[in-house]
Parts: C-alpha cells; sequence; structure tokens
C-alpha cells in the first residue's frame, strides 16, 4: 500500500456520538472561529483573504429580519492537493504537527474542523492549484455522520464551486481555496452588519501587522441573497494597534492617521528577553507605548470616539507568529478606565509554545498568564530579600517550566507600574481647568474666613495681603511656578483666585516630601498643595475627582469603598501618630491641635 492510499485509508473524524461533544471547544466567537481559517490562509502564502456573509430574509413575528444563511472565506494561497485536502477536515492531523515544522500560525491541525463546527454543522471546502476548474471539493456535515453512523470524510473529488459564490467574492485566483459554513446554529451574531462590525475589530487587531506592512488584504462583505450585484456591507480591514504607534489604522480620527500614542522608552521601547527552553535560545520581544498628552487633552478624553476604541484594546496583548493571540487582562485594574492609555505588546515565535502554554485554539497562552498572575507574589518574595535569580532557580528545581517567564512577567509589571504614575501626572495637568472651575467649596471656605477675620481671628496670609488685584495674580502666580507648577497652569490656578475673589487655591504636584499636603500664604491667599505621590491623593482625591463618566455602577462603589478605606487608614495614622508620642507638652499639643482643627472643620462643614 502506498503513502497516499494510506492517508485517504486513515481519513475520519471522531466517532458519531463524540462530534457533537467536540463542538464545545472553547471558541469565544465567531470572529476568532474564523480566524482559525485565515491563519490557514496566510500560512499557505495568500495575500487576499475574503469574509463574506450570505443573509436571507426570515419571517420573525411580526416583521420580515435578516440573518446570516452562510459565512464563506475565500483565498488566493497556494490551494492543496489531493492528500493535504484529505487531512485537512481530520481532527488532530495536519502538515505542521512537528516542533520542526513549525514555522508560522499553524500547528495543531485542528483549526478548519474545530473552529468550523464551533459556528455550524456543515463545513464545505474547495481547493485547487490550477485554476478554479480543477477545484476539488470535500465536506464535513455533522448531522448525516449521526444519521447514518458513518464517521468517513468523503474522498476529495472535482466538483464545480457554487455559482452564488462566484458572484459574491471578488473572484478566484489561478489557486486557492474556498471554505464555505452552513446550517449555521451557534453564531454569536446573526446579522452580516453585526458579525462584520464585531469582526472588523477583533481580526483587524489579529492580523495588524499584516495588514499595516501589506502582506495581507482582508476584504469583509455581506450580501442579500435574492440580490449578488450589490453588496449591502463592502470594506477593507483596517488595522486595529493596541499600542496606537501605526498610522492608517481603524482608531476614529484624527488619529485614524497619526499615531494616539508614544513609545514607552522613547527609541528603546522594544525590549529582547533571550530564554533558554529546550536546549535553545528562544527570543521575547516586549513593546510598551502610552497616550499622548494630545490624546487625552479633551474634557472626557474616555468618552470621545478614541478613547472608547482605546477602552476595547485594554490589557496586553500577547502575539504568536505575527498574529495575535489574545488580550490578555491579567494585570489590568478593572475599576480604573485609566487603564484605556496604556498598550504592552508580548510577542514570541511558536517555537516557545509549550512554554508560553498555547492553547489547542491558539485563543490564549495559559502559562504566560499564570506567571503574570504571581508577579505580585514575586514582589513579594523580592522585598523579602530574594533575588530574580533566585526565585527562578528555585522554580527550576521544582520542576517548573514556566520559570524562564519570570523576568518578562516582573519586567512588564514595573513597567506598567510606572506608565500609571506617567498617566496620573499627565491627567493633573490636562483636568487642571475643569478641575477648578468648580470652587464652590472655595468661595464657602473664604465667606467662613472673612467672618472670622470680622471677629478678630487674623491669620498669618491675612496679614500679607496684596490689595492689588493684577499684583496679586502675578506673585501667586510666581510662587505657584517656584512651587513646580507647570507655568500655563499657574496661569489659570492664579486667574480663578482672582477672579473669584477667593482665600484658598488648590494645587496638585509630585512633591518630595512624606506630608500629604502643605500649606503655604501666597499673596494674601492660602495656598493648599496636594502631594500626588502619597498614598492618600490616590485612595481619596483622585479616586473621587477622576472620570467617572465611563465608569459603570460597580466600578463607582469600587471607588468609594476605596476612598472609605483611604479616610479610615489616614485618621488611623493620626491615632497612632499621637499613640506613639511620648506622654508630655508634645503629645498634649497633637491633642490640641486635633481639637482645633476639629473646631474650625465643624463650623465650615456645618454651613456648608
Amino acid at each position: 500500500m502506498d503513502v497516499n492510499s494510506k492517508v485517504l485509508e486513515q481519513t475520519y473524524v471522531p466517532a458519531h456520538l463524540a462530534i457533537e461533544a467536540m463542538r464545545d471547544n472553547g471558541y469565544k466567537n465567531t470572529a476568532y472561529a474564523v480566524a482559525e481559517l485565515i491563519d490557514n490562509s496566510i500560512q499557505a502564502d495568500a495575500n487576499c483573504v475574503e469574509l463574506v456573509c450570505l443573509e436571507k430574509d426570515y419571517q420573525h413575528t411580526y416583521k420580515k429580519m435578516k440573518r446570516i444563511e452562510q459565512i464563506g472565506i475565500l483565498d488566493n494561497g497556494s490551494g492543496m492537493n489531493l492528500d493535504v485536502l484529505s487531512m485537512a477536515l481530520q481532527f488532530g492531523n495536519g502538515t505542521r504537527l512537528q516542533k520542526n515544522q513549525r514555522s508560522g500560525m499553524g500547528r495543531f491541525g485542528m483549526g478548519l474542523p474545530a473552529s468550523s463546527i464551533s459556528q455550524c454543522k456543515r463545513v464545505d471546502v474547495w481547493s485547487w492549484q490550477n485554476g478554479v476548474e480543477s477545484a476539488i471539493h470535500t465536506y464535513l456535515d455533522i448531522e448525516e455522520i449521526k444519521r447514518t453512523q458513518n464517521s468517513a470524510i468523503p474522498e476529495p473529488t472535482l466538483k464545480e464551486i457554487p455559482y452564488i459564490w462566484r458572484e459574491a467574492t471578488n473572484g478566484f485566483s489561478n489557486s486557492g481555496t474556498l471554505i464555505v459554513w452552513s446550517n449555521l446554529d451557534r453564531l454569536m451574531w446573526s446579522r452580516g452588519s453585526t458579525l462584520i462590525d464585531n469582526s472588523e475589530n477583533i481580526i483587524g487587531r489579529m492580523y495588524r501587522k499584516f495588514l499595516d506592512e501589506g502582506s495581507v488584504k482582508i476584504r469583509m462583505a455581506t450580501y442579500d441573497v435574492e440580490m449578488l450585484t450589490q453588496p449591502l456591507i463592502d470594506k477593507q480591514a483596517l488595522p486595529n494597534d493596541p499600542l496606537y504607534l501605526m498610522k492608517n489604522t481603524s482608531c476614529p480620527a484624527p488619529f485614524n492617521n497619526i499615531p494616539m500614542f508614544r513609545p514607552f522608552g522613547g527609541e528603546n521601547y522594544e525590549v529582547k528577553f533571550t530564554v533558554d527552553f529546550q536546549n535553545e535560545h528562544h527570543d521575547i520581544i516586549v513593546r510598551i507605548s502610552y497616550a499622548s498628552n494630545e490624546a487625552r487633552d479633551s474634557e472626557n478624553a474616555g468618552n470621545t470616539p478614541h478613547g472608547k476604541h482605546a477602552s476595547k484594546n485594554t490589557g496586553i496583548s500577547i502575539i504568536r507568529a505575527g498574529r495575535e493571540l489574545e488580550i490578555d487582562k491579567t494585570l489590568v485594574l478593572q475599576s480604573d478606565p485609566r487603564e484605556r492609555w496604556w498598550g504592552v505588546e508580548i510577542e514570541f515565535p511558536p517555537s516557545l509554545d509549550e512554554l508560553m502554554g498555547v492553547t489547542n485554539n491558539k485563543q490564549s497562552a495559559r502559562n504566560l498568564s499564570d506567571v503574570l498572575n504571581l508577579v505580585d507574589d514575586i514582589e513579594s518574595l523580592m522585598r523579602g530579600g530574594k533575588t530574580l535569580n533566585e526565585i527562578k532557580s528555585e522554580l527550576e528545581e521544582e520542576g517548573d517550566p514556566r520559570s524562564p517567564l519570570i523576568e518578562v512577567c516582573h519586567y512588564v509589571n514595573n513597567q506598567i507600574k510606572q506608565i500609571r504614575k506617567l498617566i496620573k501626572d499627565q491627567k493633573i495637568g490636562s483636568r487642571a481647568n475643569k478641575r477648578y472651575d468648580d470652587v464652590d467649596a472655595e468661595k464657602k471656605a473664604t465667606e467662613l474666613t472673612d467672618i472670622r477675620k470680622q471677629k478678630g481671628l487674623i491669620g498669618v496670609s491675612d496679614a500679607g495681603e496684596i490689595k492689588d488685584p493684577e499684583e496679586k495674580q502675578k506673585f501667586i502666580e510666581q510662587e505657584l511656578s517656584d512651587m513646580g507648577i507647570e507655568n500655563d497652569i499657574a496661569k489659570i490656578l492664579s486667574a480663578k483666585t482672582i477672579s473669584n475673589n477667593l482665600k484658598y487655591l488648590f494645587a496638585q504636584a509630585p512633591l518630595e516630601s512624606n506630608a500629604f499636603f502643605t500649606v503655604r500664604p501666597c499673596g494674601g491667599a492660602i495656598n493648599i498643595m496636594l502631594n500626588t505621590r502619597h498614598p492618600a491623593y490616590e485612595h481619596l482625591i483622585e479616586v473621587l475627582e477622576d472620570d467617572t463618566v465611563n465608569c459603570n455602577q460597580e466600578q463607582l462603589i469600587a471607588r468609594l469603598e476605596k476612598a472609605s478605606k483611604g479616610l479610615k487608614l489616614l485618621l488611623m495614622a493620626w491615632a497612632r501618630y499621637e499613640d506613639e508620642l511620648p506622654d508630655g507638652d508634645l503629645k498634649d499639643q497633637a491633642k490640641d491641635a486635633r481639637t482645633d482643627w476639629g473646631r474650625i472643620a465643624k463650623d465650615f462643614l456645618k454651613k456648608y
């Protein structure tokens, strides 16, 4: 028996009783299932892929509604000969199963059949290598297998491609493959417009590198089966870059044509880690970016079209062979809408599939996610005195295969923490104008201070009052600038202090001090400088003042709980401060200060 005959003889699918269970194979949605087929197309050197939906009107209660009847994926790749097509619908078979054959996206021999039956009950495949007239065809039909209890895949035969696909596609190349899904019973989106809208975002992100360099074009179209001359939708997928460093992307204007983020680290934003795995050296590349000032310059940047676009790309993009597996959200602070303003990309080759824990549907890298989950424990061990190399060595001794990933994940976590601080300081500046539009509290405190002055309670700031408004504004502006406030923000603060005749003004800056805030007379005003580097700022001021428009109820509750805990901890810190003071004058002075502050606070708050 020759090899080809043996291949044909072994062409089978799992027993008819098991195939239904295999439909639940974990594809997140239809777009991820389609991506398996696009992977095959790119692996077959296709530079054009078409995703075409054919819709039909169905009567739904009192009105007609369109619903997808068939989905076709066409490419102009190298096509399959009879032997390869015979294996194409086999589970666990393929041409790139061995490690030394992994040079691209393919690997598991599960993609075509598994992704197809996750969405439909029948899949037809045509493939040709010498003109479409030579197309050979085979299929997998779940209902037929269950009915006949025959698990054999039909041997490929010459069969003409149906006329409907000749009309709905842009034509057939000399070689290529057409896959058609029908009897669709598990689509997440039943209408062509919805499927394409969602697929455009996901597929555009998965294949952004190919789309950006122009090596692949992906057409997305929808037709009514009764009118194939005019598509209902016809568009080319655009790159969707979660790092927002590419041009000509799907991000809304103006950031569709200019990068919305900037590289973190400048020219050195790309960092390479060389790991040892199975006695070979492999490179893992990390790229990091963060939002430009222009992207966050509007009053509510998170609610802009580009801000909403960024919210769908929050997390760490995991890239294998140039194709994204997923956006991993392990390190994302779910309650913080500012997480959309950074991007991280981790790219690795297929030779690291086992190390990364790549799943057979190529939707995640489980081992990488597991180690990302451990970064807090790793940092705790390091604070306890262990080095990163010692932690890696201990895991290696325990036989944990994930130890090479520790350095990568530790680096990514530390970089994200730095970016969060940068983004926080960035927003403090950009929201200064908005923050000081609301001066109700400052006005009320000014009125109450005037009453106290009338009673003869005079402060140091009152004695240094500058009477001339213009001179006073210049003095306050200069004082703020000297304290490290940016010039444009200093102008905003001084102008609003004078125009509203305020006694108090708030400013915010990263101070090199353990104090939560400082108090300083300033031309007759009292400047309260909040230290943005103090944890109290994050747990109280920031959590209550930052953008809430894009927060859901759960996120708002989480913010209030955080602020409540922050306030309690602040009061307990004062309590501990008093408790540690020795009995005597110093302790009495602290108690007196607390009492006097409380008396004035009572006066201010009860009338507000």
